[in-house]
């Protein structure tokens, strides 16, 4: 089967893409984030979003990021926002902010534990949890709410039913999609997507979909975030420590074959989470058939042809 985007849909199964990007914290990082940016504009992405550091710590350069994004390019650009170290008050003047610069989109999260703090503590005075935040934001303006779902539970979740409870709460608060955690197991998706529909969860739940580029670096971060990683997949990238080039082609090999499970479940959206680098997540949307959207020549529209 193919696929080809037009206007920013898909046709022959409505495959649809969003893109995550991390504000960068030095020219170099700069200049690799637009240049990521501008070779993934052209696939017509549903949107891209922008993350937010704990506690804060990249609030401006995430709003300046976004609004560059919005300003400069023709993607739609949505904006991480967490409860982490503001008080209601002034996440609300965030907020507002985004909505004056055009931002109708954000990415509404909890948010990770300042640097230096184990556990999670609401901030007195602020928003407590994600569905607080929601609410909050849809009181603010009208805007578009993604919210993060986990397919193998938040670490922090009493149980897996507390933790659909939550999603739920979510959602019922305004947010109008919810976007998994990356897995590499497809059968985790699926089994977390049949219990979120029994739980009476009816939002689109997009897959959140990482390419490996440093398998030792996904271990240590899956430990903390509560993903698990498959041996099947450390076999894969045994003895490739030291060739980035073979793990770039696996990781292609790999995430294709994911996406192409899930399409085949139903799955007809993907959230990438590109780590700022677009060359592999370019070649993995080519290999599922994503082409560049191109513009009719004016020359050619004038002529009626």
């Amino acid at each position: 089967m193919t696929y080809s985007l037009i206007g920013g849909a898909a046709t022959g199964g409505d495959l649809r893409l969003s893109f995550e990007f991390f504000p960068p914290k030095t020219e170099a990082m700069e200049q690799q984030l637009w240049a990521s940016v501008k070779r993934l504009e052209p696939l017509g992405p549903r949107f891209v979003s922008v993350t937010y550091g704990a506690g804060g710590t990249t609030r401006e350069r995430t709003h300046a990021t976004v609004r560059r994004i919005e300003a400069e390019t023709t993607l739609k650009a949505a904006a991480h926002l967490t409860c982490v170290g503001a008080t209601r008050a002034e996440i609300d003047a965030v907020a507002r902010s985004y909505w004056d610069s055009g931002i109708r989109h954000i990415v509404a999260l909890r948010g990770d534990p300042p640097a230096g703090q184990k556990k999670y503590e609401p901030h007195p005075g602020g928003y407590p949890y994600a569905a607080d935040l929601v609410a909050g934001l849809k009181r603010v303006a009208n805007f578009e709410i993604s919210v993060a779902a986990y397919a193998e539970t938040h670490p922090d979740a009493l149980s897996p039913a507390a933790d659909l409870d939550n999603l739920k709460r979510k959602l019922d608060n305004g947010a109008s999609r919810a976007i998994t955690n990356y897995f590499f197991d497809v059968d985790v998706f699926l089994r977390f997507r049949d219990r979120a529909a029994r739980a009476g969860v009816s939002a689109p739940i997009t897959p959140g979909i990482l390419p490996v580029t440093n398998f030792q670096q996904v271990v240590k971060f899956s430990a903390l975030c509560g993903a698990s990683v498959p041996s099947w997949l450390a076999r894969l990238f045994e003895g490739l420590d030291e060739d980035p080039e073979t793990r770039k082609l696996v990781a292609a090999s790999v995430v294709a074959e994911q996406c192409r499970r899930l399409q085949d479940h139903g799955a007809g959206e993907f959230h990438f989470y590109t780590l700022n680098r677009a060359d592999l997540c370019y070649a993995i949307c080519h290999i599922l058939g994503v082409r560049p959207v191109r513009a009719e020549p004016a020359q050619a529209i004038a002529a009626g042809g």
